[in-house]
């Protein structure tokens, strides 16, 4: 299982895009270079002469996420004369040792375009879930912190349930200890951005800086100010802002990976000419999942049949966890 998006892409050649016995020229950077270094030294014994006879003037070169165009070969210093950040990619650092491929056939930044896409559109089909605790308070409560963003929770949805930890000294309880207690609770969506004046007299302004114009708050029904509560909500998926981004920091738990791999794998083969041995090789690794493809040509709509059918998996899974609760007036009310 993957820890990153990096990972996740990392994966999706792997076991779709690039098998073993796929023949994809490359090497690797000797040296490294900053955001405006125009040369690129690499290592020579990587190549065949054809291959690098290839990376001269006019040829694209990848190195992370990164396109390049060659502008001149120098095979006595292995050195390549560069153009920055081709076809929409940005320049950016890379270190020694960093891959160099020679006009891949996917690019990795295609991949992990295709793996953000497929992460937003994951919900309404899907959903995140995060507790969060917060203390029962009179009237609403904002989610977040006072004077920053809250992003994080601008993903919010809406409450799947909602529990109560506190003392019970009710006189003539046995209970001497915690006490867990189901909790009514709604969700209010308030303006953005929305002011207030707190128990200080102090005007307080929150802001969220992406996702929908709202910003979220909660109310307590029937439960004491003071006490502990932890709410589990429902929230969209967070797109990934680079490969360093976690799975679990944007809500993607390990049984949707191969949702969004055979996504990405149908995003990024429609239209193109697959090679047999590729061909074969994804045929295998669906037949493996106990899903046979019944030709190459239908590669694609198969790939998505089969992430159809892992979509039903898991919303099953989550009917089971988390069964819809009972709503009135808005007001969520323990099942």
């Amino acid at each position: 299982m993957s820890d990153t998006i990096g990972n996740l892409v990392d994966r999706v050649f792997r076991e779709y895009l690039e098998p073993m016995d796929s023949v994809e020229s490359y090497s690797y950077l000797t040296g490294g270079i900053s955001d405006t270094d125009t040369t690129l030294a690499y290592a020579n014994d990587m190549f065949s002469s054809e291959e690098e006879d290839a990376l001269d003037a006019g040829a694209v070169i990848e190195v992370g996420q990164e396109l390049m165009f060659s502008t001149a070969l120098n095979t006595v210093t292995n050195e390549i004369t560069v153009t920055r950040g081709a076809r929409g990619t940005s320049a950016t650092l890379h270190n020694p040792g960093d891959i160099i491929k020679i006009t891949p056939s996917f690019t990795r930044k295609a991949v992990f375009d295709a793996v953000s896409d497929q992460i937003k559109n994951l919900y309404p089909t899907l959903f995140a879930v995060e507790t969060i605790e917060l203390t029962a308070s009179t009237g609403y409560k904002l989610l977040g912190t006072y004077g920053t963003d809250g992003d994080t929770y601008n993903y919010f949805v809406a409450p799947l349930k909602a529990i109560s930890q506190y003392t019970d000294w009710q006189s003539g309880s046995d209970q001497t200890g915690l006490k867990y207690n189901g909790v009514a609770i709604e969700m209010i969506d308030l303006p953005n951005p929305f002011t207030w004046t707190d128990d200080t007299q102090t005007e307080r302004t929150k802001t969220y800086t992406s996702g929908p114009d709202v910003v979220h708050a909660v109310q307590f029904v029937n439960i004491s100010a003071g006490h502990t509560v932890f709410v589990t909500f429902k929230k969209k998926f967070i797109a990934p802002t680079n490969e360093d981004t976690t799975l679990s920091s944007i809500g993607l738990e390990s049984e949707y990976e191969p949702i969004v791999m055979a996504g990405v794998a149908a995003q990024m083969l429609v239209g193109k000419d697959i090679k047999n041995v590729d061909a074969r090789y994804i045929t295998e690794q669906m037949a493996a999942q106990n899903y046979p493809v019944g030709s190459s040509n239908s590669i694609s709509s198969s790939l998505l049949r089969y992430q159809q059918l892992l979509i039903q998996q898991a919303r099953s899974n989550l009917r089971s966890k988390y069964p819809e609760p009972v709503q009135l007036n808005s007001i969520l009310y323990p099942t």
